[in-house]
């Protein structure tokens, strides 16, 4: 069993490219070898994130998607896995179910029988999402080892969803990967024992570093949106900001002031929001920003790059935005994730005084260039690397 790890050693530049290993050194094959290592995603953001995971566990990896009716998720998920090349394979479930507890408990049923099949050695989960959590009960109900990627995040908000779901995998995992050391001081106060937590740093880096684009190619997707470096990126999600009219007719109300006074905002939001919305009267809101649809990962992350600021409400993206050097404003009432604020960032709930915090932003840091922005709170970039050697020595010890 791996023991904690102390610190997070220096790592290669952002600009270099990820060493990618076609099977982790020391992973056993052939007669006799351990079964696969299931790594189970219900969405893009935790394939992405999870993608140098899947790449370096190579022909050992089985990536299961839960998904759903119509969706188009898993092709995608294996073309950005690139699992021909690594040798892995994929299973793609669709569990069903209507309301929040059918669908957790269909796909724990389909979990259970996908992995009574499969036989895992090790079940990866990531972050606190309903796939996270039901990959974790069907692996716990199996006997077979959780490795929880992403540990140890609290944003101490029990009305969210994703965070009872983080304690309950933590609870279940039998090697909580902590990207920072206030996520390992989280576990240790909730009692779990040293021996299962390893601090990792964030497997975010990685991601970052390999879907990143060259200059040229960032300058690409800007004219292709019809768009000019320097603006400021809003996205926008999560339910306390968009499931109540006045709270979200207030958000996007400081939005358009930010974008009356400029920069120009980007506004990037789910299509059938948007249509929602407008249909709700805040067309005129709206018409005051560039309104985006969600992007490909590394066009999205162009637009990270390009803005001055961004603003957003989405965990991931925020994340993203400190590996680049991006000045922060998180859109949220608490965050599990409070190393962002220093990165530096600024917290601002449900959309008040967002217009103040931006302008206070922009004032402090007119330009945002990343050379001058302290180092991302998520190490080194080998976060990846780190928990696949810990996976080959939990399931085969030497």
């Amino acid at each position: 069993m791996p023991t904690p790890s102390s610190a997070l050693s220096p790592g290669p530049a952002l600009h270099e490219p990820p060493q990618v290993l076609r099977r982790p050194l020391g992973f056993p094959v052939g007669p006799g070898a351990p079964g696969p290592v299931a790594v189970v995603v219900g969405g893009r953001a935790e394939a992405v994130k999870l993608a140098e995971v899947v790449r370096r566990l190579g022909a050992a990896g089985l990536l299961v998607h839960v998904g759903g009716p119509g969706d188009a998720l898993p092709a995608a998920v294996r073309e950005q896995l690139d699992l021909a090349r690594g040798g892995g394979t994929a299973l793609a479930l669709d569990p069903g179910g209507t309301s929040p507890g059918q669908r957790l408990g269909a796909a724990v049923t389909a979990l259970d029988e996908a992995f009574t099949r499969h036989r895992p050695s090790a079940v990866v989960v990531h972050g606190g999402t309903p796939a996270a959590l039901a990959g974790a009960l069907a692996a716990h109900a199996v006997d077979v080892p959780v490795v929880h990627v992403e540990a140890g995040l609290r944003s101490f908000d029990r009305a969210v969803p994703d965070e009872r779901h983080r304690v309950l995998i933590d609870q279940l995992a039998e090697l909580c990967c902590a990207p920072t050391p206030l996520a390992v001081r989280n576990l240790r106060a909730e009692g779990v024992a040293d021996e299962r937590i390893l601090l990792t740093g964030g497997t975010s880096v990685e991601s970052v570093r390999h879907l990143r684009l060259p200059p040229a190619a960032q300058a690409d997707v800007l004219a292709g949106l019809g768009l000019a470096p320097g603006f400021v990126l809003v996205t926008l999600h999560r339910p306390e900001n968009v499931d109540r009219p006045a709270v979200l007719r207030q958000v996007l109300t400081e939005v358009a002031a930010v974008a009356a006074a400029g920069p120009p905002v980007v506004l990037v939001a789910p299509a059938p929001d948007v249509r929602r919305w407008r249909g709700d009267g805040l067309g005129d809101l709206l018409d005051r920003c560039t309104v985006l649809a969600p992007q490909p990962p590394a066009q999205f992350l162009a637009l990270v790059e390009q803005a001055r600021l961004v603003v957003s409400d989405s965990g991931g993206t925020q994340e993203e935005a400190a590996v680049l050097g991006r000045r922060l404003v998180v859109l949220r009432r608490r965050t599990e994730r409070p190393e962002l604020l220093a990165t530096p960032g600024s917290l601002v709930p449900a959309g008040l005084r967002l217009a103040a915090a931006v302008r206070s932003a922009l004032a402090e840091d007119p330009v945002a260039p990343a050379a001058a922005a302290p180092p991302s709170p998520y190490g080194d970039g080998s976060a990846s690397r780190v928990v696949v050697e810990s996976i080959v020595k939990l399931v085969a010890p030497s």
